[in-house]
């Protein structure tokens, strides 16, 4: 039976290399997969998921707009899909999560969802919030702090270094960017 998998983490815990990797897997057995990612984050190239260790591989893009279901369904009746993996699922929104419930629920296909669970601020994502509230696995990636402790805050840093406290919720970036801290660490800059 089919499941929802979400595995969130802060940056730099390895969410796309475990995307990468699962996908591996999938092939290697002979079986077929879709990637999805963000048509916000194109860092690496449009429709290209990429990890920090150099791993890529293509990917469909989704935006607001995009119809999981629907997209699902004909690549189903295309021919053969054993799973779905989405990169980014934090931008996500909540009805592309109902989406992915069908895709379960309805397809029988699983899905594995790999996302942020809070942005700068500490403030959850609509995408990551519906899916720690509907996923049937919730599975935690680990990163360290500069303190050694788990890291399970973003800090967005500002052009001169500093923790921002304000500002869009959504900004692409990388360790230019962001930095994943501790609980207490981030409550110091951003609190």
């Amino acid at each position: 039976m089919a499941q929802l998998y979400f595995y969130y983490s802060a940056m730099n815990a390895g969410k796309s290399t475990s995307l990468l990797q699962s996908a591996y897997n999938y092939q290697e057995r002979g079986m077929t997969v879709a990637i999805y990612t963000a048509a916000l984050d194109n860092r690496y190239g449009l429709g290209k998921v990429s990890s920090r260790i150099g791993l890529t591989m293509d990917a469909h893009i989704f935006n607001a707009g995009f119809n999981f279901t629907g997209h699902v369904q004909q690549l189903k009746t295309a021919g053969r899909l054993d799973c779905v993996l989405i990169d980014e699922a934090q931008f996500l929104s909540k009805a592309q999560v109902r989406q992915l419930t069908d895709i379960v629920d309805e397809l029988n296909v699983p899905v594995l969802a790999f996302g942020l669970r809070t942005d700068f601020l500490g403030e959850t994502f609509a995408g990551s919030q519906a899916l720690l509230a509907w996923a049937d696995k919730l599975i935690e990636l680990k990163t360290i702090c500069h303190c050694g402790r788990k890291a399970n805050f973003v800090v967005r840093l500002d052009a001169n270094g500093n923790a921002a406290t304000a500002g869009s919720q959504v900004q692409i970036g990388g360790n230019e960017s962001y930095v994943s801290m501790c609980r207490q660490h981030f409550k110091q800059l951003v609190w």
